[in-house]
Order: structure tokens, then C-alpha cells, then sequence
């Protein structure tokens, strides 16, 4: 009897970071309502060496800090992964500052609804969000995984934060079979699994530029991400990590009418040994590839479904979604 390929893994990009503003306990509850298989949240750190979730250590467009006058004076410019950042960093606040600040939405043009809860929510730290995955499991039966990004690490290693450290005590009792870590950086991978994490380690690639971590040490050299989705390239990840997570825009090709087809990177990931993921699938038409964008308006939903559906198609083990439910509805409809 043959057995039925596993279905794709619908992830909680935030949360539901498309209903509320990301990385609250709004976002990720509804998330889990929604019917997430797992939730992704974003690793930074405070000066004190607490993890906090937040999409960028740069927070000015996250929370309500520039509202706040006691924090005026925090405001600066950083230079983080070879981009000039001006606003407040988590590495400048200890976690009883930051703690006091209340969440906004990152998108208000385009979620204007998800907008209307902005000051409802303070900032997460990852044990709490910890406490709630594992109270959901005992209400519901329903064991959710965590799918842990490490944000930065090259940046915060250089302010004397080792986010392998922090992220490796923090994530030391967790179930491994529900752990998947992933980082656009390699070495932070490496170094995690050398601590003894156990779980699934995954490797984000951009759909241009090079690793931070390598334009670090080599500079203009660094090899380019598209280098490492190569034959050769992911044969070497092969015996490194356990998957690779990519843009979606590397997985969806433009033809000359105007349709849109998927690629075939996705059977190459799976040919070298690799699990395969996706980000992120979000339904407004600033997001969607421009066949199936519907009206003039960046924030209307254009044909998701068809794009998802795409993606869904090429046997894809993992989507990102700021909409759970509408990736859930549409996996589950194939």
C-alpha cells in the first residue's frame, strides 16, 4: 500500500500577522485558531540579554516608541547587515523598558483593519510565547510547532550578544520533534546545533544578495544566495541543514501571456536531500505576482488562491502565511 505524500506545513507567519498586529498574543492565538500547523516568530534581544519578538531589532515601525518621550534620546543610527537603520534597537532597552511599550500594526496602509487593535497588545518575549504553545496543547490535544528565526545574529554578536547562547538556553526543553530554527545566516545554524539544540535546521535565502554572515568575513566575495541554489550549492547545504526557506518569487515564473507558472526549484531542493519552504503567502496584490493581481488598489485582495494553489502544487513542505486560514483553505482544497 503506498502511503500519501505529508501535507504541507501551513505556518503562522507572526502569527496571523494579516488579522493582527504581528508578534502579539493576538496574532499568534488567532493563528492558532485558524488552524496553524506552526507559528514563526522573529529572535531579538534586549541590552540584558532577554529574546523578544519583534520582525526587526529596529522598532520604530512595530510599537509606539516614538510616541514615548522617556525613550526620545534612544533614538539613533545603526548600520545593520550593510543598511543604514535609523530609529530605537532592542540592544539599546533592558526588557523592563521595552516591556512598558505597546504594539502597532507594521502595514497600516495596507491592513487598516489590523490596524485598529494597534496599542491593545505589549511586546512578547519567546518564553511567553513558550507558556502559551504549550497551554494550547493542554486545552486542545493539538501540539503546534515553533518555527524560530534568529534575527541579526552577526549584528547583535558584535554588540556582545551571542544570540546562539541566548537562543540555545531559552529553547533547551523543547520538544525537538516541534522545533524548526532557521536564520538567513548559516553559521548561526552551525553554531546552534554545536550547542546541542535539537530540531530541524533551516536556511533562509533571499532572492538576491549574499548571506550577512558571509559578506562579513569575504566581503564583495561572499558567495550570492543564488549561488547556493545551485546543483552544486545545494548538494554542499545537503550536508549541513535540513531544508532551505526561500522568497516565493524564486518558485514563480512570468510567462510571455501574462500567466504565471511554477518553477521547478522545488523538485531540485528535494532531489538534493532537502526539505523545501516558502515565503510568504499574503493575498493583497502588493504581494502577489502581477498575473494575479485583481483592481488598482496595492491593499485589495487580488486571485490568492490561485497563487497559492501554485505553490501549494509543487509539493512545497512548508508556506509562510500572514493568513493562516486562507493557506489552510487552500491546502486543504487540492
Amino acid at each position: 500500500m503506498s502511503s500519501s505524500p505529508p501535507r504541507t506545513l501551513v505556518i503562522g507567519h507572526r502569527g496571523a500577522s494579516g488579522y493582527r498586529p504581528e508578534h502579539t498574543r493576538g496574532s499568534y492565538r488567532l493563528a492558532l485558531a485558524l488552524g496553524a500547523d506552526a507559528v514563526e516568530p522573529d529572535i531579538v534581544a534586549t541590552r540584558d540579554g532577554v529574546l523578544v519578538l519583534r520582525h526587526e531589532n529596529e522598532i520604530s515601525g512595530t510599537t509606539d516608541v516614538s510616541s514615548r518621550p522617556e525613550f526620545e534620546d534612544r533614538r539613533t543610527t545603526k548600520r545593520i547587515d550593510g543598511v543604514s537603520h535609523t530609529g530605537w534597537f532592542t540592544e539599546d532597552f533592558t526588557w523592563a523598558e521595552l516591556s512598558t511599550l505597546r504594539a502597532v500594526e507594521r502595514l497600516p496602509q495596507l491592513r487598516q483593519n489590523s490596524a485598529t487593535f494597534d496599542g491593545a497588545y505589549p511586546i512578547m518575549r519567546l518564553r511567553e510565547l513558550l507558556e502559551l504553545l504549550d497551554e494550547h496543547a493542554e486545552r486542545t490535544g493539538r501540539e503546534v510547532t515553533l518555527v524560530a528565526e534568529v534575527k541579526h545574529p552577526t549584528h547583535f554578536a558584535s554588540v556582545g550578544l551571542d544570540l546562539d547562547e541566548l537562543v540555545a538556553a531559552e529553547l533547551a526543553g523543547w520538544d525537538p520533534d516541534r522545533l524548526i530554527v532557521e536564520c538567513f545566516e548559516q553559521d548561526v545554524l552551525t553554531r546552534l546545533r554545536g550547542r546541542g539544540l535539537r530540531g530541524r535546521y533551516v536556511y533562509l535565502l533571499e532572492a538576491k544578495g549574499s548571506a550577512p554572515d558571509l559578506v562579513a568575513r569575504f566581503g564583495r566575495k561572499a558567495l550570492p544566495y543564488s549561488a547556493q541554489l545551485t546543483a552544486a550549492g545545494l548538494a554542499r547545504l545537503a550536508g549541513e541543514v535540513d531544508g532551505v526557506s526561500v522568497d516565493k518569487t524564486l518558485l514563480l515564473d512570468a510567462a510571455r501571456d501574462g500567466s504565471v507558472r511554477a518553477n521547478d526549484l522545488v523538485d531540485r531542493v528535494h532531489a538534493a536531500g532537502l526539505t523545501a519552504f516558502t515565503w510568504t503567502l499574503r493575498p493583497e496584490n502588493r504581494f502577489l505576482a502581477p498575473g494575479h493581481r485583481r483592481g488598482s488598489s496595492p491593499r485589495d485582495w487580488g486571485d490568492w488562491r490561485r497563487e497559492f494553489e501554485l505553490i501549494l502544487a509543487t509539493g512545497i513542505d512548508g508556506v509562510f502565511a500572514d493568513h493562516p486560514d486562507l493557506a489552510v483553505a487552500a491546502r486543504d482544497g487540492l
